[in-house]
Formats: structure tokens, C-alpha cells, sequence
């Protein structure tokens, strides 16, 4: 190990070792070392990796690839189109448009850049402000919680795609064994747009689309049957029924069976529980060797969902109404920004639907070749999730107008978000079209696509999160401990596929993440911008790509985007509501476990400062001062960098502003 004030650079070559002699009289440049200011690879071959020990992604397309298919997830589908539908049509895209260059693109190019330059993932990083480490430790434990839940997502994908597989989609008609008496069916002559509905009792009715995305039919003098006997909702007649359509029943009475309850749990959906585990299994196969085999799979995940939504728009725009629902889609209403609620949900959308402070963007960067150009990668990624949010609403839009036809109510009537769009509505939509098994099947292969993706980086995110920072233990057990990570989260998701598994994945999807990734990013902005400076991360990009960056991503960084930040999680506490379920309301102690969930990602952080502190030397002010400097084990990977790295920041060296930087390479030697 070379000592303070002898630099020396080591240059590895298999089993010999160059050192080189660099000066430290702060007067002359640092060298680009096997690169090139410009911030491309030219200098390394395109496909062998220059960090051997940890590895790089084998072509740069598998990294914009990967993080395309991470940021384009469901939630594009079926919560933007919604939210630019009741905040203003097109006007929305004026404060969203807004925020995703106020506070998404510059979070998202501070995680590039951090994970490029240390190649290290979520906690590892975090040497960078050792007292903040349990930020690494949050991001890791909110990834880990999302695995659990979106996979669920997944496998009820895999459900309906198994049941597309026949002559007629099996949520069809009312003829099947799962239907109630007050199944509203349907006859319909897509040609001239009638619609003719055929209900079981003969009763006067009103059709409405109620919170809980239902068809009902409101009769006067009686009161609602609940009950989770399938044959008490069969048999259920002169009270007030909810008419839902078939596609409705379908998701309710035989894809979940749903019970009345998060308190009634019930028993398990076998064939749930068959395509959980095939989910997982799918994960597993496509990540068995890191990211050289997820980058492969990417060139099919995050190109095939562009195709089919394609297909699929070309097809919705045939149908009659189509055009009403586009309308209503992009027809601005201007007056609705002067509501702040619209600019807060702008904000909300970009900053989760870009995913920073979930720990995926620092892992995948961490991949990534020295000098590879993350600037152009911060402004690429985020401008072409943006644009599939707005691409697919013109697909769902194109079909709710089509429903809303076919129903004869207007488009606010009929639009829904969330699950309900993706396994009640849009599938009814698909039943009413000729060869309709042909549109289910592709619909739900571009949810397939569009889920798997994010669950690659989520999953990732998770391994190589504790695989750096304790590789005496791990490296050389990644693929054992990748199949026990698998294992273990696939048991955690079998509370979600009983009877009453729909309500905990609410109960999940609803404080999961809601405050404690906004925090994370909060403090994560303080951290890059007022405690390791937004100034020395300047030199490290400069370092990568060769020139510093506009000084607008610092303004960003030091005010703007930490405020806004701020200003999310006090909306989120302020509009704070308890979840329900149509109707239902979830028991007080149910809520009590959601609050758990949220903090569990959370407590890592002062946990972590209190053990910093604890284990660092000196009075109470000079350990706060030492855990706030980046540790010894901060800066780039490679020995080559590293070197380039101190001669840099040489001034600091001397005034032991930072530590002596040793070289870091993995000790595996008693793993």
C-alpha cells in the first residue's frame, strides 16, 4: 500500500502491476487515464469490462435500456393518464413538464453520477457522508418492501395472461360459475357503437361507476348483502346489488375470490400462488448472473411494451368513441392550475415515477464505465419516461372513450387508475373486441414487460446492495444469496394471494413509500449539495466526462429541488388519509402496521448516526465533524481513477480535509 505523500498510480494488468509517478504541485492537469474527456468508452473494448473484479454493463445500450425499462413501469399506464385527465388535460403537462426539470432530472443525474464515479451501489455510497449511511440501508429496505408487493402485480399478470389462452376470454359473459345473478351482460354491435344490456331481474336501473370502479344498480327499500360466501353473493336478490360487469366479477369472485377484510384473510388462491412462484422464478432466471444476463433480457422488456402499445393504439383509434376520449384526454383546462393540489400531484407523479432515492438508479450506474457520458443519460431516460406516460394515455384514453360509447355516460364516468384500469376496465374493453384472446393476450404481455423491468433493478438493488458492502461474506456467494433473496420474498408475498390479499397490498402500496422516499431524497440532496458539496462533485463529473456541468443542476441541487422535495412530504402528511376500499374501512390496528412499514425504511437512518458516532474517536463535536468527511473507502473503484482522484483533490490531502485514499479492492480471502 503506497504511503502519505508518495503518489503512486497502479495500473493492474492481469498479474503485473505498473506504477507510475504523478506529481502534486497542483500545477499541472490530471490525466485522463485510459479514457477521454468526451465521455465516451473509445478507449475500452465496447464489450469486455473494465472493472473485472465487479463488472460493467457489456454494451452501453443494455444500461440506457435497463434504466428506461426501471423508470417506465406500470404507473404510466395507469396513473398518469389518470392524472392528467382530473388535474387539466393537457395543461397538466405544464407543471409536470415543470417539475421534471426542477426535481426530477436533477435527482436523477446526482444518482447517475454518484454511483458511476464510486461503482458502488446503495449503501457503499454512502461512504461518501459516513453518517448518513443509513440512507443506503433505507434505500435498499423501500426496494425490498416494493419487490415483495409489485411481484404480487406480476403474478396476477401471469393469471390473466394464462386465461387469455382460449376461444373466448373467460370475463366475457355471466355464464360462467363465478357469476352473480346481477352480472350486468351484454350484447353489443361494435359497427354502429349500440349497446344493449340484458339484466338478470326485472327491475328499472341506473347505471353509475361508483369509487370502488363498479357498475351498479341502485333499487329502493333495501340494503346491501356483504359476505364472503360465494354462494350468499350468488343467491343474492331483492336488496341493493352492485351490478358490476364481467370483467368486474371476474377480478373479484375468481381471480381474487376477495373476502370482506384484511381481517379475513381466508385461504390461498392455488393458482395465484403457482404464478407468484413463476413470477419469481422468471426474475430469478433473468438476474442468475447480475446484469449480464438482465441486460440481455432488457433488448425485449423495455422495447416490446413501445410495440404493443402501438398496436394497441392503432387498434383503439378504429373504435367508435374513440376520439371522445382522446379529447377529453388532451383538452387543456387552464383554470385548473391555478389549484395547488395540481402542481403537488405533478411533482409527486415525476419524482416516483422516475424512481430516485429507491436506490435502482445508483445501482445500475454503478455498472457503468468510468468515463461513460451520465450526463447525456440523466437528460435521455427521464425525457423518454415522460414521453411513454403521455403516449399511453392516448392508448387507454382511445379505449375509455370507447367504453364510455358503448355505456352511454360520459368519459369522467368511466376512467379509472390503478388496478382496477389494468384487470377490470381495460380487459372489459377487450372483451367487446372481435378475436378479443388475440388484444388480451398482447395487453398483458406489455404489463409483463412493463413489471419486469422494474423489478430487475428493484431486485438488483437489493443483493448488490449488501454484496458490496459485505463481500468477506458474500461475493463469491452472489447467486446463492441472489436464490435465498428470491426465496424469501416469494414467502413474504403469500399473505398477498389469500382471499384477503388484496387489502394488505394496499395496506403496502399505501405506506410502503409514501414519506419515507421523500425523506431519503430530502437528505440526499443535503448531502450532495451542502455536506460533500456540490462544488467537488463538479470535479468528480468533470473527472468522468470531462467538463463541469451547467450551473443550474447546482442551484437545483443546493435550493430548488430539496424544497420542493420538502414541500411533497408536508402535502403528503397534510392530505394524509387512511386507505380504503370502496366501502370498507380498514381496522385501527391494520393502520398501526401500515405506519410500521412506513418507518422501517426510515429508522436506519438515526440508527446509523447513532452507531457512526459511537464507533468514531474523539469529543462528541469531532466525531460529528470525522462521520460527516467521506471515509477512506470513498471515491472510484479502480486504482487507476483513484490515483487521478487524490491528485485532484491534492490541496484537500494536505489540510486533511479528506482521508489518504487507499486502494480498494475486494478482500474475499476469508469469505
Amino acid at each position: 500500500m503506497p504511503v502519505i505523500g508518495v503518489p503512486v498510480c497502479c495500473r493492474r494488468h492481469k498479474d503485473k502491476e505498473v506504477a507510475t509517478m504523478m506529481p502534486m504541485n497542483g500545477t499541472e492537469k490530471p490525466p485522463f487515464v485510459d479514457g477521454n474527456p468526451d465521455g465516451d468508452n473509445n478507449s475500452d473494448s465496447d464489450t469486455g469490462d473494465e472493472n473485472k473484479e465487479r463488472g460493467n454493463w457489456s454494451r452501453q445500450m443494455e444500461f440506457i435500456l435497463s434504466c428506461i425499462g426501471y423508470a417506465v413501469g406500470l404507473g404510466n399506464l395507469w396513473r398518469f393518464p389518470y392524472l392528467c385527465m382530473r388535474n387539466g388535460g393537457g395543461a397538466f403537462l405544464i407543471p409536470y413538464f415543470t417539475f421534471l426539470f426542477l426535481c426530477g432530472i436533477p435527482l436523477f443525474f446526482a444518482e447517475l453520477a454518484l454511483g458511476q464515479f464510486s461503482s458502488a451501489s446503495p449503501i457503499s455510497v454512502w461512504d461518501i457522508c459516513p453518517l448518513f449511511k443509513g440512507l443506503g440501508y433505507g434505500m435498499v429496505l423501500v426496494s425490498g418492501i416494493l419487490c415483495i408487493y409489485y411481484n404480487v402485480i406480476i403474478a396476477w399478470v401471469l393469471y390473466y395472461l394464462g386465461m387469455s389462452f382460449a376461444s373466448v376470454v373467460p370475463w366475457g359473459t355471466c355464464d360462467n360459475p363465478w357469476n352473480t345473478p346481477t352480472c350486468l351482460s351484454r350484447s353489443h354491435s361494435i359497427g354502429n357503437g349500440t349497446l344493449n344490456d340484458t339484466i338478470s331481474a326485472n327491475i328499472s336501473t341506473v347505471l353509475l361507476l361508483n369509487s370502488t370502479d363498479m357498475y351498479t344498480v341502485l333499487m329502493p327499500n333495501t340494503s346491501d348483502v356483504i359476505g364472503n360466501s360465494s354462494d350468499v353473493r350468488r343467491n343474492a336478490t331483492n336488496v341493493t346489488a352492485k351490478r358490476m360487469t364481467p370483467a368486474e366479477e371476474f377480478w373479484q369472485y375468481k381471480a381474487l375470490d376477495l373476502s370482506d377484510g384484511i381481517e379475513h384473510p381466508g385461504s390461498v388462491k392455488w393458482e395465484l400462488l403457482l404464478c407468484l412462484i413463476a413470477g419469481w422464478l422468471i426474475v430469478f432466471l433473468c438476474l442468475f448472473r447480475g446484469i449480464k444476463s438482465s441486460g440481455k433480457v432488457v433488448y425485449i422488456t423495455a422495447t416490446a411494451p413501445y410495440i404493443f402499445l402501438t398496436i394497441l393504439l392503432i387498434r383503439g383509434l378504429t373504435l367508435p368513441g374513440a376520439i371522445d376520449g382522446i379529447i377529453f384526454y388532451i383538452k387543456p383546462d387552464f383554470y385548473k392550475l391555478l389549484e395547488i393540489q395540481v402542481w403537488c400531484e405533478a411533482c409527486l407523479q415525476i419524482f416516483y415515477s422516475l424512481g430516485p432515492a429507491w436506490g435502482g438508479l445508483i445501482t445500475m450506474a454503478s455498472y457503468n464505465k468510468f468515463h461513460n457520458n451520465c450526463y447525456r443519460d440523466a437528460i435521455i431516460v427521464p425525457l423518454t419516461n415522460c414521453g411513454t406516460s403521455f403516449y399511453a394515455g392516448f392508448v387507454i384514453f382511445s379505449v375509455i372513450g370507447f367504453m364510455a360509447k358503448e355505456a352511454n355516460l360520459s368519459v369522467d364516468k368511466v376512467i379509472t387508475t390503478g388496478p382496477g384500469l389494468a384487470f377490470s376496465a381495460y380487459p372489459e374493453a377487450i372483451s367487446k373486441l372481435p378475436i378479443s384472446p388475440l388484444w388480451a393476450i398482447m395487453f398483458f404481455l406489455m404489463l409483463l414487460t412493463l413489471g419486469l423491468d422494474s423489478q430487475f433493478a428493484q431486485l438488483e438493488t437489493m443483493v448488490s446492495g449488501f454484496c458490496d458492502e459485505y463481500p468477506k461474506y458474500l461475493k463469491n456467494r452472489k447467486l446463492l444469496f441472489t436464490a435465498a433473496v428470491v426465496v424469501v420474498q416469494c414467502l413474504l408475498g403469500i399473505p398477498l394471494i389469500t382471499q384477503g390479499g388484496l387489502y394488505v397490498f394496499q395496506l403496502m402500496d399505501w405506506y410502503a413509500a409514501a414519506f419515507s422516499v421523500c425523506t431519503i431524497a430530502f437528505f440526499e440532496c443535503i448531502v450532495i449539495a451542502w455536506i460533500y458539496g456540490s462544488d467537488r462533485l463538479f470535479d468528480d463529473i468533470k473527472m468522468m466526462i470531462g467538463y463541469r456541468p451547467n450551473i443550474w443542476w447546482r442551484i437545483c441541487w443546493h435550493f430548488i429541488t430539496p424544497i420542493l422535495l420538502l414541500t411533497i412530504l408536508v402535502f403528503t402528511l397534510v392530505n394524509y388519509e387512511r386507505p380504503v376500499y370502496g366501502t370498507y374501512q380498514y381496522p385501527d390496528w391494520s393502520i398501526a402496521i401500515g405506519w410500521m412499514l412506513a418507518s422501517v425504511s426510515v429508522v436506519p437512518i438515526p440508527v446509523m448516526m447513532v452507531k457512526q458516532i459511537y464507533q468514531a474517536k474523539g469529543t462528541l463535536l469531532q466525531r460529528i465533524q470525522y462521520t460527516l468527511k467521506p471515509s477512506e473507502k470513498w471515491g472510484p473503484y479502480l486504482q487507476k481513477y483513484r490515483a487521478v482522484y487524490k491528485y485532484t483533490h491534492s490541496a484537500d490531502l494536505e489540510t486533511n480535509a479528506l482521508p489518504f485514499l487507499p486502494e480498494r479492492r475486494l478482500d474475499v480471502s476469508t469469505a
